[in-house]
């Protein structure tokens, strides 16, 4: 005869899990797969659906669409992200989560495109071009931790000496 588990009237187990993860799982951060699936935007999503997505894809989890998914509200193959019931269209125009469909606080996308990328890199190049090597060095290593962002790095060269104070000391 099987072992019966304990549980509660409602049929619902009690306690918490017999084993804890000792350690957060890590994917393979090399992996193409895995830096595609990361770059891909969450957006037109409630707060719960947005956390149930990012969930997915921190634990591996999320599987991408191949092939585009007929849409729940115009009947047309236009749902191109995974895991939306509604296209991009029909959520914007009932004003709902593309997701579950509740008329609950979309949550925005903070997502930059390509092309902003880019654009922030070619600015970050333009400020570190006028610093000294060991500004630009200790900048790069702050902007790699996250200690500073992009817009915080200077302008001009702002060094302790400058041209006026090298003509004063030959004198």
């Amino acid at each position: 005869m099987p072992e019966k588990v304990s549980t509660r009237g409602s049929g619902a187990k009690k306690g918490p899990p017999k084993y804890q993860n000792k350690f957060a799982y890590s994917h393979n951060k090399g992996s193409k797969k895995t830096q595609k699936i990361l770059s891909l935007p969450i957006d037109g999503l409630c707060r719960r659906c947005t956390d149930q997505i990012e969930w997915r894809k921190q634990y591996r989890k999320y599987k991408p669409l191949t092939v585009p998914k007929k849409c729940v509200g115009c009947q047309l193959k236009k749902v191109k992200k995974a895991y939306h019931v509604l296209c991009d269209d029909c959520a914007t125009s009932k004003r709902v989560c593309a997701k579950c469909q509740e008329n609950a606080h979309i949550v925005e996308s903070s997502a930059k495109t390509s092309q902003d990328v880019a654009e922030e890199e070619q600015l970050v190049k333009q400020k570190l071009a006028g610093l000294r090597e060991r500004e630009r060095r200790s900048y790069l290593r702050k902007l790699e931790r996250g200690e500073i962002a992009a817009s915080e790095l200077p302008d001009a060269v702002d060094s302790d000496f400058t041209d006026s104070d090298l003509s004063q000391d030959e004198e």
